[in-house]
């Protein structure tokens, strides 16, 4: 089932565009979705921090709880929690199969790693919320290399739609990348102020 229609919606509502689709519809329609898209809507401090934190779990594709648990785990992090917020879910698997280029939406990374497609340090990991550490080496199995979309990401059909990050080291015709070291935040493409998220969960 072709499920652009409500990700283009979601998009819109949220005022980033979660997949290359969906820039487009974003452009022609840069607002909320509905016959009151347009109008004037009041806006509280507690909406506009609900919102940040919701344009942030979308373009991770996580549910509440994984965030809920992710913004705890950055707590007790020295520095701003905000920014260790934002690595922690980066280096989250599904988000560096996107980020190296082996996938063109976060969603197709989610999927290619719960099929089984996906090894880290040689063995298959089919949990997106496998937190990478540097050094780990994550490849497509051998068994995968030959499915469509893989050829695509070998010929560098996904890696145009972003410049590959610094911490990653990524070899596309080997279907592989390495996690060099943690992300810093100014690295990551991510549209996020984290302060509000990190105001939301501290209310």
């Amino acid at each position: 089932m072709n499920q652009s229609r409500p990700k283009v919606k979601k998009s819109r509502a949220l005022g980033i565009a979660l997949t290359p689709k969906a820039v487009r519809y974003f452009e022609k329609r840069p607002y909320p979705p509905g016959e009151h898209g347009r109008g004037r809507k009041q806006t509280s401090d507690y909406k506009v921090r609900l919102l940040e934190k919701q344009r942030l779990r979308a373009q991770y594709d996580i549910s509440e709880r994984q965030m809920a648990r992710a913004y705890d785990r950055a707590r007790k992090v020295e520095g701003k929690t905000g920014e260790a917020l934002i690595i922690e879910l980066e280096r989250r698997l599904d988000a560096l199969v996107l980020r190296s280029g082996l996938a063109r939406t976060i969603y197709q990374a989610r999927q290619m790693v719960v099929h089984g497609h996906i090894a880290v340090n040689g063995r298959k990991v089919d949990k997106p919320s496998f937190r990478v550490r540097p050094d780990d080496v994550v490849s497509v199995r051998e068994r995968s290399r030959a499915k469509h979309p893989f050829l695509v990401a070998r010929e560098g059909g996904y890696a145009g739609e972003g410049e590959t990050p610094r911490y990653l080291q990524v070899n596309l015709e080997a279907l592989a990348f390495r996690l060099d070291r943690d992300p810093n935040r100014r690295e990551i493409p991510v549209i996020c102020d984290e302060q509000l998220v990190v105001e939301y969960y501290a209310r």
